[in-house]
């Protein structure tokens, strides 16, 4: 089962931009921890990031017509992107919203996603630990065909 971790703006700094919000795991890091827990659950993970909007609204539409599950951190598109969210919208299978920090605890102006009302779950605050419970929620669903 294909599972896509699709990631926003700004996430390949991982580990050096903004430690004290987003942590001292690197990306690539996350991109291995990624992998590997995807093995784990026999999931087949994909894991890419980008800094280009259309880019991403590429991705996920791929994502949509093999109707695989997708791991999202949008990042600052959570924000206002419809583009993004209309992208989202378009998937067959299970969308778990991903955000490492709690954007509820944020400035005011991160407090909503317009990519939540059409995923499928939201996790966020939890650090990259987030991405890990995404995928075993994802594995979970998929073996129960849901």
């Amino acid at each position: 089962m294909r599972v896509y971790v699709l990631n926003g703006p700004n996430l390949g700094r991982l580990g050096t931009r903004q430690v004290d919000v987003y942590g001292a795991t690197s990306y690539a890091d996350l991109v291995t921890s990624c992998e590997s827990t995807g093995r784990e659950l026999g999931l087949d993970v994909v894991v890419r990031q980008t800094d280009a909007e259309h880019e991403l609204i590429g991705w996920l539409h791929a994502a949509a017509d093999e109707q695989a599950a997708v791991v999202l951190n949008p990042a600052a598109w959570s924000h206002y992107s419809i583009a993004v969210r209309d992208a989202c919208a378009l998937l067959r299978a299970p969308l778990v919203e991903v955000h490492i920090s709690n954007i509820h605890a944020r400035e005011e102006f991160r407090h909503h996603s317009v990519v939540s009302a059409v995923a499928t779950g939201v996790i966020c605050g939890l650090g990259v630990d987030g991405y890990r419970l995404a995928l075993h929620h994802l594995a979970t669903r998929l073996s129960q065909g849901v």
